[in-house]
């Protein structure tokens, strides 16, 4: 008769099946986790997959969360290491190239993350865009960004998607495609400006430097911030 693993062994045992699916995961397809064969391959009895993770998609949704968040984790640790030696435009479009290529090296993670629903619950999603918005922000502070910082991040964030869905569904060689470099320059023009020579993208482009720090300027109250913030929305809006 199987039992559950003792308590002290839950973390290392469940830890073991995630690494397991992982790998399945990575290297054959959604379609090979499998109760049994991930039980196989992590060296425990089926039952205890139902034990700890519930079914089959609870147990995709723990290996999506784990290899998602060590991905995560990795860019954040880019974006700490280069704030102060790194262009921010030019650490934003690395970011954003080396996201487009986790997605086409792991497509059946990408696939799962498709599904707005996982997405949403997803703590390693949402710590993902928490580390792209920094790097939006980082952008906007040095006077490059000519829209809105969360309107940046949602360009980005669907022309990397996009790219990465339909080069999925491209042949083998699709891979070799510049629609990558293509959604990249697209993105690049609507959300980014050099030093302007107009005023008006002058104005835009400092309004923005400025949105993006005015939320942590001392010696004003919290209305006076808000309001702050309010007038700086109104010029880039009309202006």
């Amino acid at each position: 008769m199987t039992t559950s693993p003792p308590e002290e062994d839950r973390d290392d045992v469940r830890s073991r099946i995630v690494e397991a699916a992982s790998h399945l995961l990575t290297d054959h397809g959604a379609s090979a986790v499998t109760t049994r064969g991930v039980a196989q391959a992590a060296g425990v009895q089926p039952p205890t997959i139902y034990r700890l993770f519930g079914d089959k998609d609870g147990l995709l949704d723990a290996v999506a969360e784990h290899v998602m968040a060590d991905f995560v984790a990795r860019k954040a640790a880019e974006v700490a290491a280069s704030s102060d030696r790194v262009d921010p435009v030019e650490d934003l479009r690395d970011g954003w190239f080396r996201q487009v290529e986790f997605g086409l090296t792991h497509p059946a993670l990408f696939h799962l993350f498709g599904d707005p629903d996982r997405v949403v619950g997803s703590a390693a999603a949402q710590d993902g865009r928490r580390v792209l918005a920094e790097r939006v922000r980082r952008v906007a502070a040095t006077g490059r960004l000519r829209v809105e910082e969360s309107r940046a991040a949602d360009m980005l964030s669907a022309a990397g998607n996009g790219a990465v869905r339909v080069l999925l569904s491209m042949p083998a060689d699709g891979v070799h495609s510049p629609l990558a470099d293509d959604m990249w320059r697209a993105v690049a023009t609507a959300i980014l400006t050099e030093a302007p020579d107009d005023p008006t993208d002058a104005v835009t482009a400092t309004v923005t430097a400025f949105r993006a720090v005015a939320p942590h300027v001392s010696g004003l109250s919290g209305s006076e911030r808000q309001l702050l913030l309010d007038w700086l929305d109104r010029i880039r809006t009309t202006g």
